[in-house]
């Protein structure tokens, strides 16, 4: 990939693919500006460069043209967090798309209307690309979070641009992170998964067992694991489907000398909604019509200690059912051993939507060493894949 930095961009139209995917409250506030943040550098680099900023984006999963999904609702917020004016404009593609950008000026910054809106987004239409490509002189991706999408404005538009497509500021940065959690990471390595299922981390935990030096499995999939290796887990969450899967992960483990450390105690209910009752067993002994929905104090000790002999660290997933405070002990323990290991030097990555909404609950998420904007596009990377939209630049 061909880097933007070394570009002349003096007086070129830029156009940014970038993730304006953002939450908005019923008054169409926007409550969440990570993702416009993250773009930011990007298109600073392009505006001091001399370059005018095309900003095209899809939000939400419109079936047509819907006002609720219109980007022109959060073209102030935009404004607002890149510090600069931003135009808007009510279609993507088409003849008048095209002379209002040949109007704009240099270092000017307009947002295209919703990508979405055009069904030939999502289908990978390469006509749609095309029409996409004539809007600038140069195609820059930075929505990181879209690229395991094979869609027209990630995957197919950079074919139109040969040598004048490029990598944004936060596609590198993420692209970076991966790596440092699957190559080149200071060692020793640790991965914390957690989450519900092991149906969702099932090819990660294959790619990342070859990668990393420990596992650490958390949460509602541990469960499957426990039962694997023969343990008793009451009611608690299981893939049965899937235990022999977790019995080949075991197995390989231990044929690559690597480890996954599981949960030694739990803390259980018997009704999910009624939690007047609160057990805690050890993991591999919990009583029939009990489930697990935490780790135990025993098994926070543990995990922390693994966190403390760790120098790269990629967390994943919450340890329990957070956000209920009667189970959020776990993952609250095991945030604060993150952020206690990060100030004595160790490198912590996060990504995944609910481990930065642990983080958020918690409240300062500031002090992580990097926090991925992609949660599907994280994944298939960590299960060795390489994303339709990176290989797009790099062809």
């Amino acid at each position: 990939m061909f880097n933007l930095e070394k570009q002349d961009l003096e007086n070129k139209k830029v156009i940014i693919r970038v993730d304006l995917n953002v939450p908005l409250d019923d008054n169409f506030n926007v409550t969440d500006t990570t993702r416009i943040e993250a773009c930011k550098e990007t298109i600073d680099l392009i505006l001091d460069k001399g370059g005018t900023c095309i900003l095209i984006s899809h939000f939400g999963r419109p079936k047509e043209r819907e006002d609720k999904f219109s980007l022109k609702h959060i073209v102030k917020t935009v404004s607002e967090v890149l510090d600069h004016p931003v135009v808007f404009h009510n279609d993507c593609i088409g003849n008048e798309v095209q002379e209002v950008i040949s109007n704009l000026n240099q270092r000017d910054i307009i947002l295209l209307e919703n990508l979405r809106f055009y069904k030939e987004e999502t289908l990978g239409d390469s006509l749609f690309a095309e029409e996409l490509s004539k809007l600038g002189d140069i195609y820059v991706n930075d929505a990181f979070g879209t690229c395991h999408r094979e869609h027209s404005s990630t995957a197919l538009i950079a074919q139109f641009f040969k040598n004048k497509k490029f990598a944004g500021k936060l596609l590198l940065k993420e692209l970076n992170a991966i790596n440092q959690i699957a190559n080149n990471g200071k060692k020793p390595v640790l991965a914390i998964l957690g989450g519900a299922k092991v149906s969702s981390k099932l090819n990660i935990l294959h790619n990342l067992i070859k990668k990393v030096d420990k596992i650490i499995i958390g949460g509602g999939m541990a469960y499957t694991f426990i039962k694997a290796k023969g343990g008793k887990i009451g009611n608690s969450l299981v893939e049965d489907e899937l235990i022999f899967n977790a019995k080949e992960i075991l197995s390989l483990a231990d044929k690559l000398e690597k480890q996954i450390i599981l949960p030694v105690d739990t803390k259980a209910s018997k009704d999910f909604e009624n939690n007047d009752q609160i057990k805690t067993f050890n993991s591999n002994e919990i009583e029939d019509d009990w489930m697990g929905l935490d780790i135990g104090k025993k098994t926070i000790e543990k995990f922390s200690q693994e966190i403390f002999l760790s120098n790269t660290i990629f967390w994943n997933g919450p340890m329990g059912v957070f956000e209920k405070e009667l189970f959020s002990e776990g993952t609250s323990s095991i945030c604060n051993s993150l952020k206690q290991a990060k100030q004595k030097g160790v490198n912590v990555i996060v990504g995944g939507g609910d481990s930065i909404a642990a983080l958020k609950k918690l409240g300062n998420k500031d002090w992580v060493s990097y926090i991925s904007t992609g949660g599907g596009a994280l994944l298939e990377s960590l299960e060795g894949k390489t994303l339709p939209g990176v290989k797009a630049l790099m062809q």
